[in-house]
């Protein structure tokens, strides 16, 4: 899929002054005391510096003009510069401890609430375009710190102000002319780092497909599924190569925008540095011919460089909120992204499966640009009744059953619960009357019974529906012989590594993880409407007939729809449905498949003949 043909982050679009109010609100809900607190370590801060600069004059000018009888004007400043000493050693602390508590709170805050939204999204479509999957990770990396660095980067803000107007007042007293030169050598810093953020936030966004390669490229070669064909087919340096070019790429784009920075912020603090050290020679000599005592030279050379501090921080912080904003306005279209199925505001209850499930002139692509799937399907899954579906890879069988689950809605055409369409249902609804084992089954890095049970939340815990799941599964007895039975977790991901203890976690064949994903779907017993996609392509022919076996007696009676490559598993169904080319090529029973000697009739006798003895069997030789 390509870009969507909106704003990039760096122009006009996510992150926009307008969200400001919803960081600081989400701030100020997750961790009240902490943004309070922040708040006046701010004004705290953002005070100090002036009224050390004060004291600082008044203590050097005390000195210089006092007599052994007026030493007690030195005890007031004296105090003052000492309290603020001692304020300004322990502030920081409290403030770091204030403000990682405040992340921390906001972090969960905001996974929470992002995480919660993409659940919601019912449907597949955001979930399988890439430029979602852009702004979800960066959602998820920056969006969470997000919040706290803006409002770090207001308090920020509010504290350089105070310093600056306090220094500005202070140093247009001693020198008018100087406090303007001090400020407008500031303005290029300005424009400056809003170029610079700009640039930032744009190459985030131009490196996403790129680091994702790198990403996939780097789990291929530290996968263990993937790790056998590596190694058999030798493209580990193949592969090492890739990744190490797509992190060349990232870091060549990054190492300009670094030369960019580095070039740019050199020369504004080269100005800086002649702006303080020209001050600094006026000041002397002003104090030369009389015109400024010694508290007025330091008070002097305090707000220059109190000045150009501030608005040195008032530029990183207007950098910090800029930079944040944008990152923040991931998070904010995340949120903001509409589900790909509509919701009616009062949807229609799910009522029990009673005639069956109908597609009425279903067509379908996963987009405008994307060729058609499905092209007019017209097929009945009756109640009670076992269908099958086959057809060649990419005749459009898995997303015909995406369709049926309502994860995408038909582009044109209707899908029918009883003659009711499935968009008048809650799509939550809808699915706790249905179940399923697809061929791209979920191996989870938790243990058995977790694994099983995830099939209905409510069986969690409740061993005998597990264990009955894994016996309907073919799976119990070998899940019993692990070294924790159903608590073994299965996976090594989580071993302690400094434990050699092999009942830590396990690892499953391809045929018992499928018999795994089967139990999750058996747990689900009650239910309208069971999908099995491919449920025996990882097993052997023992397995396999076993399964049948078993799929064959769970199956009578209840409405299902079978998918398989396998025709001796879709025989026995009541109805075989033939997709081909996305229409619906042919459909019947068996023996009336066979008869119309079409497209069923070649896939199964040339599966058949594959299974027969080619063998001849020689006559004994007579004496």
């Amino acid at each position: 899929m390509s870009r969507p043909a909106g704003p990039r982050p760096d122009e006009s679009g996510p992150g926009q002054p307008s969200d400001i109010p919803a960081a600081l609100a989400m701030a100020c809900r997750t961790a009240p005391w902490a943004v309070a607190f922040l708040f006046l370590t701010a004004v705290y801060v953002g005070g100090a510096p002036v009224i050390s600069a004060w004291l600082t004059k008044i203590l050097l000018d005390s000195i210089t003009g006092s007599s052994s009888d007026g030493l007690h004007h030195l005890l007031a400043p004296a105090m003052g510069l000492a309290a603020i000493g001692v304020v300004s050693a322990l502030l920081p602390h409290a403030t770091g401890y204030a403000a990682n508590y405040l992340s921390r709170r906001v972090k969960l805050a905001i996974r929470d609430r992002l995480f919660t939204k993409v659940g919601d999204l019912q449907g597949l479509a955001q979930l399988e375009d890439p430029p979602f999957h852009d702004r979800l990770m960066l959602a998820q990396q920056a969006g969470s710190e997000s919040p706290g660095q803006i409002l770090t980067g207001l308090l920020g803000l509010l504290q350089a102000g105070i310093t600056l107007v306090g220094f500005l007042v202070t140093l247009t007293v001693l020198s008018p002319g100087m406090a303007s030169v001090v400020v407008a050598a500031v303005i290029p810093a300005l424009l400056a780092e809003r170029a610079l953020n700009r640039r930032r936030a744009g190459l985030r966004w131009r490196l996403g497909p790129t680091e994702r390669r790198e990403m996939f490229y780097t789990d291929l070669l530290r996968d263990l599924r993937a790790a056998k064909e590596v190694r058999l087919f030798g493209t580990a340096g193949f592969l090492r190569d890739r990744m190490l070019g797509e992190l060349r790429t990232i870091n060549a784009a990054t190492d300009r925008l670094d030369r960019r920075v580095l070039r740019t912020q050199g020369s504004l603090s080269v100005l800086s540095a002649v702006v303080a050290g020209a001050g600094l020679v006026w000041a002397s000599h002003a104090a030369l011919s009389g015109r400024f005592t010694v508290g007025d030279v330091a008070m002097f050379v305090a707000s220059v460089a109190g000045t150009q501090g501030a608005l040195a921080g008032l530029v990183r912080s207007l950098s910090t909120v800029h930079d944040s904003l944008l990152m923040f306005g991931h998070y904010q279209v995340v949120m903001a992204t509409a589900s790909s199925l509509t919701v009616p505001a009062t949807p229609r209850p799910v009522p029990p499966l009673r005639h069956g499930i109908e597609l009425r002139g279903v067509w379908f692509r996963y987009g405008d640009d994307q060729p058609w799937i499905l092209r007019g399907v017209d097929l009945f899954l009756p109640c009670g009744q076992a269908t099958a579906l086959i057809g060649h890879n990419g005749a459009g069988k898995s997303t015909l059953v995406k369709l049926v689950c309502r994860l995408y809605d038909p582009t044109r055409g209707q899908v029918l619960w009883d003659g009711v369409d499935l968009r008048e249902f809650a799509p939550a609804e809808l699915r706790t009357r249905m179940s399923a084992a697809f061929q791209d089954y979920t191996c989870y890095d938790l243990s058995v019974s977790e694994n099983v049970g995830l099939g209905d939340i409510s069986a969690l815990g409740d061993h005998m529906r597990v264990t009955a799941a894994a016996r309907r599964a073919g799976i119990h007895d070998f899940i019993d012989g692990l070294p924790r039975g159903y608590e073994t977790l299965l996976s090594r991901m989580f071993q302690d590594m400094d434990s050699n203890d092999p009942a830590s976690g396990v690892l499953l064949s391809g045929g018992q993880w499928q018999r795994v994903a089967l139990a999750r779907a058996f747990l689900r017993d009650e239910r309208d409407l069971l999908i099995l996609d491919e449920p025996s392509s990882g097993l052997d022919a023992e397995a396999e007939y076993e399964i049948h076996r078993h799929l064959t007696q769970y199956r009578a009676g209840r409405t299902s729809l079978l998918i398989s490559h396998r025709l001796g598993t879709a025989r026995d169904a009541d109805r075989i449905v033939v997709l081909s080319d996305g229409r619906i090529a042919e459909q019947g029973v068996h023996r009336e498949l066979l008869a119309m000697d079409g497209v069923y009739s070649r896939l199964f006798k040339l599966q058949s003949r594959g299974y027969r003895e080619q063998s001849t069997v020689e006559p004994e030789p007579t004496l």
